[in-house]
């Protein structure tokens, strides 16, 4: 324990990675995720201790461990508080109909709590926990994974998506949200990432002073900036990483937290902080509350988005890097780059800090007036990552990824 109520926090998941990927994800106090300072000394002591072959590792007897520790039902508590951040009632008067699919993972109980204790017309569709993970179909490398992102972990869910008004899928830990309309199928991350913000700032969480900033990382779809300006919001853009959102859901000034990778999390109705943390349950009941409120599903308000400011092609590849290149990409600066246009349109902006906090990218974000891309080394494979997005479509994203490629390679040569 750190202080009163407080203590740090060690999740044991596989996320929405292949279950032999599992592993320790570590919060401190703040509820937020860790930094890397904090995880890469975890991780250097956790591989001293194994080279030193668990030496010096304590341990004592578990019925011993047992009298030293105090049992909480989180599950009762967060249950009984959702009505503090969506609102369940809209939802139960609307007679939604909601699917949910917790993917083998750690919401399979709460989702049929959540049910039970507000009067929901939710429906567990496969509350089955099993080790072998047989009830899930294939990711398209044919692997296993709990990405409630991808159309192919997502299949058994789609299928059944005129079943109900809403249906949802969770990663193993509950941290990212899948949502699938009728109308619309897997809704891409970044489009209910949009829908959720507009919806939210948009007069539906009224006790929010007006200075409460959204916030996004900056790989995040541009169509968050032009919803935050077409709103008269303070968009507030940080490098990958929800961590650098926890200051702002602690003290309020940031109302909305999200990631292109299908996180979030924001704040009560009445402005106060719900978690510091990624939450794929709330995300997953603001679809069913947007649908309820406005009569629209999710999917039907994004499409009236893309008509007000445009519809964005979006995308991430991949591409070789050694380590030495890795590591210079890092460390870029703006004047590195020497090209001056980008898919045929003139480089508006050049970072390496992020807009928002003034925080190392850890890489590069290149912008023009209808498009972008981000460069950044992936720490687990000889790669560099684009993320690149263009308003002027499908085409036109091609080209700037061909160029970002070669925009990046000459700045590491």
């Amino acid at each position: 324990m750190t202080g009163a109520g407080r203590a740090d926090g060690i999740v044991v998941t596989p996320s929405h990675n292949p279950p032999r990927d599992g592993g320790f994800k570590y919060n401190p106090p703040h509820g937020g995720p860790a930094d890397t300072d904090a995880t890469g000394w975890i991780a250097d002591r956790a591989n001293e201790y194994l080279r030193a072959k668990l030496s010096g590792v304590q341990r004592v007897p578990l019925h011993e461990a047992r009298e030293k520790v105090q049992s909480f039902d989180f599950m009762a508590d967060y249950v009984a508080a959702l009505p503090k951040v969506i609102n369940i009632e809209a939802i139960r008067k609307a007679g939604i109909r909601i699917g949910a699919d917790p993917l083998g993972g750690a919401s399979v109980d709460y989702w049929q709590a959540i049910a039970d204790a507000h009067q929901l017309d939710l429906t567990v569709v496969n509350p089955l926990v099993d080790a072998t993970w047989r009830f899930m179909t294939l990711d398209g490398d044919g692997k296993i994974r709990m990405d409630c992102s991808s159309p192919h972990a997502m299949a058994s869910l789609i299928k059944a998506k005129d079943d109900y008004d809403i249906s949802t899928g969770n990663d193993a830990d509950a941290d990212r949200h899948g949502i699938v309309t009728p109308d619309g199928g897997l809704m891409n991350p970044n489009h209910f990432l949009a829908v959720a913000i507009d919806y939210l700032f948009g007069g539906n969480r009224p006790q929010w002073p007006e200075q409460t900033a959204i916030g996004k990382t900056l790989v995040s779809s541009g169509m968050i900036n032009r919803v935050a300006e077409g709103l008269g919001r303070t968009l507030l853009e940080v490098p990958v990483g929800f961590e650098w959102f926890v200051p702002g859901l602690i003290d309020g000034s940031i109302g909305f937290g999200g990631e292109e990778s299908a996180g979030a999390s924001f704040l009560c109705h009445d402005g106060s902080t719900w978690s510091t943390d990624k939450d794929g349950l709330i995300l997953a009941l603001l679809a069913a509350e947007i649908q309820a409120v406005t009569g629209q599903s999710p999917s039907q308000q994004y499409a009236e988005l893309t008509e007000k400011f445009g519809d964005p092609a979006y995308a991430r590849i991949d591409a070789p890097a050694n380590r030495e290149a890795k590591a210079k990409l890092k460390q870029l600066s703006a004047s590195s780059i020497t090209a001056t246009e980008v898919a045929g349109e003139p480089i508006t902006a050049i970072l390496t800090e992020a807009p928002g906090n003034g925080a190392a990218i850890g890489g590069l974000k290149v912008e023009t007036e209808n498009a972008w891309f981000a460069a950044r080394p992936s720490g687990t494979e000889d790669v560099y990552k684009i993320y690149a997005e263009s308003f002027k479509g499908a085409e036109h994203l091609a080209q700037v990824q061909q160029d970002a490629q070669k925009v990046v390679d000459a700045a590491l040569s």
